[in-house]
């Protein structure tokens, strides 16, 4: 990763997210295609995230109401209350959501940038803003009724609830190749810094695992709050027993790299989609008073949100996968980026580019799944900004919803039996070569 920003410099970034094409764009010539390409689309996504935020202030709402249509009309009730808040989100997300999912479609079964949708993957990036805007303009017309709010929040909850299980195996790749990493280093150089540190981040982990366990207990699992007890304590033994697993001397038989780092990476995961989920309750009294939301601004736990979701973003969109046992385990190789670099790419053929088109021969990652992921993670920062909250009958307000703490707290489940099963699949499926 620190290699790839050494090469793609700030300064060439900052042209590749110009108004021309980056596949046009000459000052892009050290960076493979298919990176490239993984970064605009996430740029795109970024900045309506932005956009969409942006949306969602209250100095934007006043700015609204100045304008003569709306501060003298009868339009405010309408068209321009359409325009700010929650709504405002729905919509935006709506349009960028559509877009990726037009072009999951178009991509479905592309092999290598030879084919005559390469161009389209990789290039006229100034139209498919266009076409965004379009569509984002568009969005804004679709009639509201309650229907539109109510129907896309649960959209929104399915997709987020898909993204949260690809984050976790984001970060499941991310802790194994950090893991990795360190432990081969410390062999190489029998640096005993290296070795701290993993000792030092698995302590830290645990340690904000557990304080947020005693917090949760103590602010959250108040009297007759049995539910969120329940939460707090299946998760809570679900932790040790991923822990407990990582260990077993037959997992770390047959994956040696396996071991705590990676297993309190995902505990502390837990802890967090734990505490989002708690936050979503509809019992007021069995939540903090810093958390009891009025359903109109922003909030901590949907600020964390975000941060997680772009990391994991920027990180799945320029990792370079390998193809190793656990890569095969996660599924994160349909995922990240494999390394094409050698497969004799061509510098300066398609597009008129100068970067380099390791995808003549095969695709470098599966460009349908990716756009699907993307659309996903429009559908999570919808549910995000707005708090997973539920359209309330007020046009523009949100209240606390129910079915978005079992979203999230089924999807920390899931996330604790996938990573369980990237450490006992060797041992189960014991007919099976993983390392192909």
């Amino acid at each position: 990763m620190g290699a790839l920003f050494s090469v793609c410099t700030v300064g060439q970034l900052a042209c590749c997210f110009s108004s021309a094409a980056c596949s046009l764009c000459s000052c892009c010539p050290s960076c493979d295609n298919s990176i490239v390409t993984r970064i605009m689309y996430s740029f795109m996504l970024m900045l309506t995230t932005f956009v969409s935020y942006v949306f969602t202030t209250p100095w934007v709402e006043e700015k609204i109401k100045e304008i003569p249509f709306c501060k003298y009309g009868s339009g405010y009730d309408d068209l321009c209350q359409k325009a700010v808040g929650y709504l405002s989100v729905y919509r935006i997300m709506f349009a960028q959501t559509m877009f990726f999912v037009i072009f999951c479609v178009l991509m479905i079964n592309v092999k290598s940038s030879r084919d005559g949708r390469g161009a389209l993957q990789n290039g006229f990036w100034g139209p498919k803003f266009i076409v965004l805007i379009a569509l984002t303009i568009g969005a804004f017309f679709i009639p509201e009724g309650q229907t539109f709010g109510t129907v896309w929040m649960y959209f929104g909850m399915l997709g987020g609830f898909f993204f949260i299980l690809i984050q976790l195996v984001l970060i499941v790749d991310f802790a194994h190749g950090w893991a990795e990493n360190w432990i081969e280093r410390f062999e190489e150089t029998e640096n005993k810094a290296y070795y701290a540190g993993l000792i030092g981040f698995t302590v830290i982990n645990y340690g904000l695992s557990f304080l947020s366990i005693v917090l949760f207990y103590k602010y959250y699992g108040l009297s007759g709050c049995t539910e969120q007890k329940f939460f707090i304590t299946i998760n809570m033994l679900l932790s040790v027993a991923l822990t407990v697993t990582s260990i077993l001397p037959k997992v770390q038989e047959a994956q040696p790299s396996s071991g705590l780092l990676q297993a309190s990476c995902i505990t502390l995961y837990t802890m967090f989609l734990t505490w989002s989920a708690l936050n979503n309750s509809t019992s007021d009294t069995c939540k903090p008073d810093i958390f009891k939301h009025d359903g109109k601004s922003f909030d901590t736990q949907a600020l964390v949100g975000l941060g997680i979701w772009f990391v994991c973003l920027l990180y799945s969109s320029i990792r370079t996968s390998t193809n190793t046992q656990m890569s095969k385990l996660t599924m994160s190789e349909h995922i990240l980026v494999k390394d094409n670099s050698n497969d004799g790419g061509e510098r300066g053929t398609n597009y008129g580019t100068e970067n380099l088109d390791n995808e003549q021969d095969t695709v470098a990652y599966s460009w349908s799944f990716f756009h699907f992921m993307l659309s996903l993670a429009s559908l999570y920062v919808m549910m995000t900004l707005t708090n997973w909250f539920k359209p309330d009958e007020v046009l523009g307000n949100l209240h606390g919803n129910q079915a978005s703490m079992w979203v999230k707290m089924i999807s920390s489940w899931f996330g604790v039996a996938i990573y369980v099963w990237s450490l006992i699949a060797p041992l189960v499926l014991t007919d099976r070569d993983f390392s192909r």
